[in-house]
């Protein structure tokens, strides 16, 4: 089982990756991401890329995807699902694009963590807000 960093890291990352790409942006979003938000205030920054690289490598493997979500659930106390369902969206609407893959990996996400339909709606009209631009 994951710790609850290791969590919320996997959820970035599955969605960054939703789309087989990775980009230098979302990465840099990530460590952003990872360095400002108080729930990583205890969190060793010097982890962070191997973590990066655990997720990536289970992501490669059969039913991998399937793994992934099991894991972060069972990482997760209820008090942070809602937390890595917004950072996962932040992570997504950050391109200003979102991929269909991106938004299949979040519709997983949102049934796998029992986000409620208003409460999702919410964290993404929040998201898009954030990183809208003109």
């Amino acid at each position: 089982m994951l710790d609850h960093h290791r969590a919320l890291i996997y959820t970035m990352v599955v969605v960054s990756a939703a789309d087989s790409e990775m980009p230098d942006a979302e990465l840099r979003i990530i460590g952003d991401i990872v360095g400002d938000l108080p729930i990583f205030r205890d969190f060793g920054n010097s982890e962070l890329s191997r973590i990066l690289q655990d997720c990536t490598e289970l992501i490669g493997r059969e039913n991998g995807l399937e793994q992934i979500l099991k894991v972060i659930k069972s990482g997760l106390p209820a008090k942070l699902r809602e937390t890595a369902y917004a950072i996962a969206c932040d992570l997504v609407a950050s391109d200003g694009e979102a991929s269909q893959e991106e938004l299949r990996v979040l519709e997983l996400l949102r049934d796998r963590l029992n986000i409620e339909p208003l409460i999702a709606a919410a964290i993404e009209r929040g998201a898009r807000a954030r990183f809208r631009t003109l």
